[in-house]
């Protein structure tokens, strides 16, 4: 019978692997790809993610939110707890880059030619490439979550925040405007929290919500409107832009919409774990999706998934099933 032991034994618990739950992807060229895990730090593959190592000397913080690559090839982590670390030798060691930053959890990065980004729990930071110390953007944003950072042609920088929705920042301007008109999510209630942002070919903005779908706003973020109805589930974790179409990562999977949101397909044919924190685009058009179990790759632009897991397990866990 299930579940009983004989008196006097007990059962020898056998290790279970867990996959590491991927909160963050970075891409360097066409074959180079770093994953962050929550909780299990960084991982490396130079074969498209058919293969990972281990790549996290010199971070302290285990926790990675975020992962960027700079211009120059340096690779940035963000972490929950202990700010960000900086590689230049292709992740085989790490430094604090820390100075100038009033909070460590640092929920974004975004590389900008020479310059970085860090959307951290108190503002927004900048960072140029070849320096160690951060400067806030403007003032303005100092107690606010900044989930998310996009930048658009002209150089006019958007924050996704927490509460406060979408706040623009014009180069040479005094300071943080908000961008709220058209965020309402089904209900009619203002979205004011901002996940993740992207702006498209032709200038249009994207900003996707934690329960209020994907958001459109064509006139630089003066008004939004709605254009995920269709989508199942209005979660939205990851948003990318490029030549073949928008792509959403949700809580249901990934989808892809080619007519600015007017119909949305499903591209999650072979992804076995369908809650996707992050999704991002190699040099090579190869699309790496980070879920809760793992990672996945796409060498046909979504239409088809391969588990990428290999040496991506977390660690052992107590097996379900334990008897004393």
């Amino acid at each position: 019978m299930l579940g009983v032991a004989e008196p006097g034994l007990s059962q020898i618990q056998q290790p279970v692997q867990e996959l590491t739950s991927i909160q963050a992807l970075t891409s360097v060229g066409n074959d180079l790809v770093y994953a962050g895990s929550f909780g299990h730090g960084l991982f490396r593959s130079e074969d498209r993610g058919a293969t990972w190592t281990r790549s996290g000397q010199g971070v302290t913080d285990p926790f990675i939110l975020t992962l960027t690559t700079g211009k120059d090839g340096a690779i940035y982590a963000g972490t929950f707890r202990g700010g960000v670390f900086r590689s230049r030798d292709h992740g085989k060691s790490w430094q604090t880059v820390n100075t100038g930053l009033k909070h460590l959890e640092i929920k974004s990065l975004l590389s900008a030619g020479d310059t970085l980004y860090a959307g951290t729990s108190g503002g927004a930071y900048r960072l140029s490439a070849k320096g160690d110390r951060w400067s806030a953007v403007t003032t303005g944003l100092d107690d606010i979550l900044v989930h998310t950072l996009a930048l658009s042609s002209d150089g006019t920088l958007f924050a996704g925040t927490s509460g406060k929705g979408v706040l623009r920042f014009k180069a040479q301007s005094s300071g943080w405007v908000r961008q709220q008109q058209g965020l309402k999510d089904h209900e009619g209630m203002t979205e004011n929290f901002i996940r993740v942002l992207t702006v498209d070919s032709e200038g249009n903005i994207y900003a996707g919500t934690f329960d209020g779908g994907v958001f459109r706003s064509g006139d630089g973020g003066l008004t939004w409107q709605p254009i995920s109805r269709a989508l199942p589930n209005d979660s939205i974790r990851g948003i990318l832009f490029n030549s073949r179409g928008l792509f959403v990562a949700t809580g249901h999977g990934i989808f892809k919409t080619v007519d600015k949101g007017k119909q949305w397909v499903p591209l999650n044919k072979g992804l076995t774990s369908m809650s996707v924190q992050v999704l991002i685009e190699s040099g090579a058009g190869v699309l790496y999706a980070g879920t809760s179990e793992g990672a996945f790759r796409s060498d046909d632009d979504g239409r088809t998934w391969s588990s990428i897991n290999q040496g991506l397990e977390g660690g052992e866990s107590p097996a379900p099933f334990s008897f004393r």
